[in-house]
Order: C-alpha cells, then structure tokens, then sequence
C-alpha cells in the first residue's frame, strides 16, 4: 500500500510536470520598440574617443582584453562612466560574485539617469529571475529574455519536460555576446558575465579574449542590438512573470546586491585583481588602439525559426570568404571543435593550394564539453592527415597565458573564438567552429582588418600553442596512430593516446561518439 501511494504521488508528479511544460507561451506580446540613443557627444568619454575616431577616417579602433580581470574591470569602468545608455545582450549572465557585480554597477548607472537594456538568452536564466526582476522594476532598466522557457520553474524536471515537449523551438538559442555604452563604446568576443570568464572561481577558469571597440563598428553593434532586441523572440520579462514574482522590489534587490558586492570587494579574488593591476589601481591599463576597417557581424534573429539552413541569415558565408581568401597562414582558435565532412574538406583543400592553417582548441583533459569532443574526434585524424596542424589546450597551461586571479584552479579551459589570416585580416566574436554555431543558434563578432590587432591575437595563439601550455597532436609515421607532443620541464614528451584525461572523462567520449548527434553539437 505504501509503494502505491508513491507510485500515485509520482504519477500526479509526472502529469503535473507535463501540462506545466505545455502551458504556452504568451501568443502576443505587448512590447514598446525600442532603439538605441544617439551617440554621446557632452561626455568626457566622447570627447576623447571622437578625436581618436577623427585622425582615422573610416576605421575603427580596437583594444583586446586578454586578462580576464581587464576584461572584467573594462566593463565595470564603462557602466560607471555611462552617461545615456547601456545595451547588454548576453548567452550567460550567471548568478554569481561577478555577476552580483555587474548587476550592482547597471543599478547604480539606472540610478543615475541611463537608460539600461539587457536582453538574455533564457537557457542560462532561472537561476538569476528575482534578481532581474527587481532591476526589472526599476523605472530606467528593460530586462527581456530571448526564446524563453514556457514556465519559470527552475527545476531540472521541469526544464528537461519542456525541452522534450518543444525541443525544435528551445535548441535554438542566442549565444550573442555584447556590451554598449552611450552607443560610442562597446565590449563584442567570446567572454559571458559570471567568474569563470573572469577567473573568479575555484574550478575551471576559461581562456578568452574580447575586444574594446570604438568608431564605425560601434553603431553597427548598436543596430544588431536593436535588432534582437525588438524581434518577435525577445520577450519582456514581465509578460513571463506572475504579478506575485513582479512584486520582487527594488529595495529588496538593493539590498541583497549591496550585501553581495560587500562579499566581494572582502574576498580574496577582489585584493588579487587589484594586484595584478600595474602599478596599483591608479594605473593607465588601457594599451594601444588598433585601427582599421571593421564590420560587424552577426546571424539575423530570424536564424532559429527556420527549419533548413538560410545563408543569408547566418555569418558563415562573410567568413568562409575571409578564409577561402587566404594566401600563406590561417591562425584559428575555438573550443569547440567539430567541423563535419564538408569543413574537414573544405580545410584540407585550403591546405592543399600551399595555406599553413593551424587550429587550437581543447584536450579531452580541458574541455568543458565533453560531448563536443566526442563529436571533434571523429574529424581528427582525417584533418591532420590532410595537413592541417592541430593544437589541444593544456590542462595546466602556463600561468603567464592564464593570469589566474586566484592563484589557483582545477583546470585551465579554453574559451576563445578567433580567426587570423594571412596576419592582416582578424574575426573575433560568439562563434564556434561546430555544427551548433553554424545552424542552430545565432553569433556575433567582428571581422577586422588590422595587422596591429592580427598580430597581438597570433601572439595569444602562439604563446597558448606553446609545448609547455598545449600538445601537438601528430600522426605516428610507424603505427599510423595520433600521437600527443607536449614539453615539461624542458623535455619533449610524446602520449599515445588523450592525455591527462581521466577514466570517466574517456568513457564518456567513447559512448557519446557512438550517437549520431553531430549535429546538435
């Protein structure tokens, strides 16, 4: 009688999970459309970057943030320095200590007068809903979610329901990544906000760069913002909410972000930051710009509502064109690697009219992904048999490449998306070399011409494809088998099979490589 009632309580379980993962989405949705503002111009900001932008006609100027701490700090500098508006669109924003952190500066820039747009992906969101929805509720702050879950319960069960009930429509997801100030500044690559992008946690911290842009490319972002802001799939997040989850007030979020930025600035990765500042907090920490024309990319919102593949919606045409263009050297990173038959052809032919292309991406041992490597491996051996060199990130890649806040990690774990042809042409941007990036969800980047800004993204190639930070995969002359080329401690070191990668990290490749899931990778 007991195991019945569990059996019933499970039953009502199950069928209240499936008409809650039914419910639908609001069939039309109110929504005020939006566009960004006019460049600020009575800002000591603007004034300096219009006459920068003045002495190269045209072009537009670029700065990378190679250190995770910059490229944190580079944000919080912006949104304190806001004056009209910040438009933010984001796959991840985490509910986490960087996180709590950005919140808190988008709050006290609304506070001030600017007007604030964030826009989300919804797959990464539920842990984060009372804290949007208090900054929701604040007179100056839009918070809308794009292709949003049908229900806001963050449950496990409830999420996979939904995904099985609508799975054509949720494995569609925007993996855009921009941050844009008073429509005169903006931050466009591969980094989302929370710590692992930031070197804030204790586990894996991501290697990756992003961009400072000013000039042309600025308003090109801005139109590609608006753009996703006010298609069809952006959803305001009070149309989501009920009137008792809207009621999260602003002074309760105040108040809890107050106390979690109190944390912060206590912490140890807080005092860390500030010592890897050169020559302390006053420092100049802005480097050169790099000039030159620029366009901004990005996959029309429209991308994830067609059921074949559009050309014309995507980026992958601009950039198949930068490649097929090539004469000596392609320089690509991604940490996600799976090119199909078609980009496996596609890369050895480059290589067979005399194109040197080198690609870094992750190990076994680094990846965060271990289904995309089950995917990647099926390419391997055919790419470096048709002589394309592949490099697989380290585990333990130098601390000079990492700049680790902490001091510490379980893993080094690569998160870059780049593209150097030719040291003159640069992509940076959302955008994986997989299967997923190219059909399901949109992406965003910059394609540059620059020999300045190519040759500082060659040199974070070069230095993260170093013996000491990745291995070399070969092929064994005698075996016929791939083999890994690594240096410690000044001694070269070859594995013979994935290295540093442990049993259940193994066998986890090993049966996901059997399914046929290419395509959703």
């Amino acid at each position: 009688m007991r195991n019945d009632r569990w059996i019933v309580v499970f039953a009502f379980t199950v069928l209240c999970l499936f008409l809650q993962a039914c419910a639908p989405l609001p069939p039309s949705v109110d929504k005020e459309e939006t566009h960004h503002l006019p460049p600020a111009a009575d800002t000591a900001s603007a004034r300096y970057t219009r006459a920068e932008v003045d002495q190269h006609q045209h072009q537009s100027g670029f700065r990378l943030l190679t250190l995770s701490t910059n490229a944190l700090l580079s944000r919080v500098a912006l949104a304190d320095h806001a004056k009209h508006s910040i438009d933010l669109q984001y796959y991840i924003f985490a509910n986490d200590m960087t996180g709590h952190l950005m919140m808190q500066h988008l709050l006290a820039a609304a506070d001030r007068g600017v007007r604030v747009r964030i826009l989300i992906d919804d797959n990464n969101f539920t842990d984060t809903d009372h804290l949007f929805e208090g900054l929701n509720s604040h007179p100056n702050i839009k918070v809308r979610l794009f292709n949003p879950l049908q229900t806001r319960d963050p449950s496990m069960l409830s999420r996979a329901a939904q995904f099985m009930l609508d799975w054509r429509r949720l494995n569609r997801r925007m993996h855009n990544k921009s941050f844009i100030v008073d429509n005169s500044v903006a931050i466009i690559g591969g980094r989302n906000i929370g710590d692992p992008y930031f070197d804030a946690g204790s586990d894996t911290h991501f290697r990756d760069l992003d961009v400072v842009a000013i000039g042309p490319v600025v308003q090109q972002a801005s139109d590609a913002f608006d753009a996703y802001w006010n298609c069809d799939a952006a959803y305001p997040l009070k149309s989501l909410t009920s009137a008792n989850e809207a009621a999260q007030s602003l002074d309760r979020t105040r108040q809890i972000l107050k106390d979690k930025v109190r944390a912060f600035a206590q912490s140890d990765y807080a005092q860390a930051v500030m010592d890897e500042l050169p020559d302390g907090p006053t420092a100049d920490r802005r480097g050169a710009w790099f000039w030159g024309v620029a366009e901004l990319v990005a996959d029309q919102p429209e991308k994830i509502e067609t059921s074949h593949d559009v050309p014309a919606l995507r980026i992958g045409p601009k950039l198949k064109a930068m490649v097929d263009g090539a004469q000596h050297e392609i320089l690509a990173t991604t940490p996600y690697f799976i090119p199909g038959d078609e980009g496996t052809k596609h890369l050895t032919a480059i290589v067979q009219r005399g194109v040197s292309v080198k690609i870094l991406t992750n190990s076994l041992a680094s990846t965060d992904e271990t289904a995309a490597h089950a995917g990647y491996v099926h390419y391997r051996k055919d790419l470096i048999e048709g002589g394309v060199q592949l490099f697989e990130l380290r585990p333990s890649a130098g601390q000079s490449q990492a700049s680790t806040a902490l001091g510490k990690s379980s893993g080094i774990s690569l998160h870059a998306k780049t593209i150097v042809v030719d040291n003159r042409l640069v992509f940076i941007g959302s955008l994986n070399m997989d299967q997923r990036s190219k059909l399901l969800n949109t992406e965003m980047g910059v394609i540059v011409d620059s020999p300045g800004l190519a040759k500082a993204i060659a040199d974070f190639f070069y230095t993260a494809t170093a013996p000491t930070n990745a291995y070399q995969v070969t092929m064994d002359p005698g075996s016929h088998h791939l083999v890994w080329r690594a240096s410690d401690n000044g001694k070269d070191v070859i594995h013979q099979s994935e290295p540093d990668a442990s049993t259940k990290r193994r066998a986890e490749v090993s049966f996901l490589r059997l399914l046929p899931i290419d395509g959703l990778l």
